[in-house]
């Protein structure tokens, strides 16, 4: 279905209507004899100038419809360094998760290529001192995903178009990364001013949703959460459905028929993942 721009015709002999017809079926009344003039204004009576309207206001809400659906969809974050869509960037230094589908440049990853990373943008990664080499992992994780998912705009902040809000991590994800903290902190003497993690959060859980304000939420679900690894890939297909998207913005509970459905996808996908890599050795 097409909806052609109004093509405007001589005054003397009217104009051309905008139609929900194939182009090639539009002609300006200037082609037509007098007598197919009259038929044409016989069509145009008041109620079928009428339903015609209602058909073109129904196409055109529905475009917008469409549209917004889709730019919400496979859009991208409005920050300093996405881009407008996402797109393929194969030579990515890091982030290589997100390389089929990208929201970030390829040269935007030179940044995290090299350990250890001391700054990313105007962002210091060793105020508190250096990062272990794990901490570094979870954290190059979470730029990844914030500056490259195509994922990411799904969660948009409305009241910050550069920022995400409520992204379920996992619980797992969570409490390895602050296990891997703590473990560092715990040979570590703070400077002045500063303190242990394992003061400033309680546990894993908490990390996580405080560390970046309203970024993330961690998920009741081990299956429809992140863990910024290969198996989103299974959660993402379940998160983005309609009532995934309606739940995750209303309610923290999981629906019980997507968890399962989840589950036993991604008990196939690791099994996959499993037979595959024995087949490499």
């Amino acid at each position: 279905m097409v909806i052609q721009d109004q093509p405007r015709c001589p005054a003397a002999t009217g104009f051309c209507v905008k139609c929900l017809i194939a182009p090639e079926d539009v002609k300006c009344t200037q082609d037509l004899s007098v007598a197919e003039i009259k038929d044409i204004n016989k069509d145009f009576s008041p109620q079928r100038k009428k339903n015609r309207t209602t058909m073109l206001r129904f196409a055109v809400t529905l475009l917008a419809v469409i549209t917004s659906s889709t730019c919400q969809k496979y859009g991208c974050l409005e920050g300093d360094t996405h881009k407008l869509e996402p797109s393929p960037e194969p030579k990515m230094h890091e982030c290589t998760l997100y390389s089929k589908s990208s929201c970030c440049y390829a040269d935007f990853t030179e940044q995290l290529a090299h350990s250890p990373v001391i700054k990313v943008n105007n962002s210091y990664w060793n105020r508190c001192g250096q990062l272990s080499k794990s901490c570094e992992d979870f954290t190059k994780k979470i730029e990844c995903f914030y500056r490259c998912s195509p994922h990411a705009a799904h969660w948009i902040n409305r009241n910050n178009t550069a920022a995400i809000q409520s992204v379920p991590l996992c619980q797992s994800f969570c409490d390895d990364w602050s296990y891997d903290r703590e473990a560092l902190q715990n040979n570590v003497v703070p400077r002045t001013g500063q303190v242990h993690l394992k003061k400033m959060y309680a546990n894993g859980t908490d990390m996580c949703q405080s560390m970046w304000g309203q970024s993330f939420k961690v998920s009741e679900s081990s299956c429809l959460c992140l863990q910024m690894n290969k198996k989103d890939m299974v959660a993402m297909k379940y998160l983005v459905s309609e009532s995934s998207e309606e739940s995750s913005s209303t309610s923290s509970s999981v629906s019980s028929s997507e968890e399962y459905a989840c589950q036993k996808k991604l008990r196939k996908f690791e099994k996959l993942q499993r037979e595959k890599g024995e087949q490499t050795r």
